[in-house]
């Protein structure tokens, strides 16, 4: 009992570690991408502005560079974190109630919701701001409903036996998800004026976000953090499988409800700002699991940083790579990221499997 309590103090000091860096890491970072992009600015300037605008909130003396620290970067920054580590933690609980390591937080076609309302939003031109909605556009708004009739639908298709099982959400997942792509495609053909805004809004961007979009995001995301923490212990044993759960009394249909609830939330929220970036939630839980094991109370704060530290970095490459400021949406970043690390992952599957 001593060896196992001893155990288990060590892993708690490594993950404590762990996120303690990984938190302070992205804290530099922010401040570092603050000051880098076409537009170089002194670090000295740029931790003032923040400094003024985090601690005393006043708007005396704004200049040019400060509104470009605080008011575009800064609050891209802020976007990218909470997406990222969003997208992450959503990955995180999608591969423990699923139980395979190669499902995303676009497994159970949330996603497709999201791209598929956006894309009507754009078909009807709803694509300029909402003036009761702080200024933000009908396009993140219509992602944002098809998300969650998305997930509604998933849910009612994968609940038709009575209980919502793994198979039958995994199934369901892929119906919605193959319909919404053939809708969204029937919408391309129709008004080939649209194709390009379509194809630029799948791709992933955070080009054009702000505060607003900032707001928009928040309330759903911190609601589905809440559920997901509140059953986080209960995704332990889930992940074990349905048989090992029945077997300790939990009720794992109501369980896994609540947690895909609280997941395609922040995923149907994150995709509505952000477009589909893609590998995020995919690639994050893993490399996580490799440093300190599989507890999913642990594994879903440093999942949270790193999701959050790798999307940053990626948009910031994404709008600096390219000469002259022009972007490159940072779906494609993520993807070319990922892209290697999922061919590793999959090899390493099959390769398991056939053993």
């Amino acid at each position: 009992m001593t060896l196992t309590a001893d155990i288990a103090q060590r892993r708690t000091r490594r993950c404590v570690l762990f996120a303690s860096i990984t938190a302070l890491t992205c804290v530099v970072s922010a401040v570092l991408a603050s000051a880098y992009g076409p537009l170089e600015i002194p670090i000295q300037q740029t931790f003032r502005t923040l400094a003024h605008h985090i601690f005393f909130s006043t708007q005396n003396a704004e200049t040019a560079n400060s509104i470009v620290v605080w008011e575009i970067r800064f609050s891209r920054i802020v976007l990218s974190l909470l997406i990222g580590s969003g997208l992450a933690i959503s990955g995180t609980v999608f591969q423990g109630i699923l139980r395979n390591p190669l499902a995303d937080p676009f497994t159970i076609g949330v996603s497709s919701g999201a791209a598929f309302g956006a894309s009507v939003a754009i078909f009807f031109g709803f694509s300029g701001a909402i003036p009761y909605l702080a200024g933000i556009g009908m396009v993140p708004i219509a992602a944002l409903i098809g998300a969650l009739l998305a997930l509604g639908a998933v849910i009612t298709l994968g609940s038709m036996g009575g209980q919502l099982k793994r198979d039958a959400l995994v199934l369901a997942g892929v119906v919605v998800a193959t319909f919404l792509a053939a809708l969204i495609s029937l919408i391309k053909s129709l008004d080939e004026d649209s194709v390009a805004s379509i194809v630029f809004w799948i791709m992933g961007s955070l080009q054009g976000r702000s505060w607003q979009h900032v707001q928009l995001i928040l309330p759903w995301y911190g609601l589905g953090v809440a559920i997901i923490w509140r059953f986080s212990r209960e995704l332990d044993i889930l992940s074990l499988g349905e048989t090992q759960a029945q077997q300790l009394g939990m009720n794992a249909s109501r369980v896994r409800l609540w947690l895909l609830v609280g997941a395609s939330m922040i995923t149907g929220a994150s995709v509505a700002v952000s477009g589909v970036i893609g590998f995020v939630g995919l690639v994050v839980p893993h490399l996580v699991r490799l440093v300190q094991g599989g507890e999913h109370r642990p594994l879903l704060v440093s999942s949270a940083l790193i999701g959050g530290l790798l999307l940053l970095w990626s948009d910031v490459l994404a709008r600096t790579i390219l000469p002259e400021g022009a972007e490159l949406p940072v779906g494609v970043v993520t993807a070319l990221l990922g892209g290697p690390f999922f061919c590793l992952l999959l090899h390493r599957t099959m390769k398991r499997s056939s053993r």
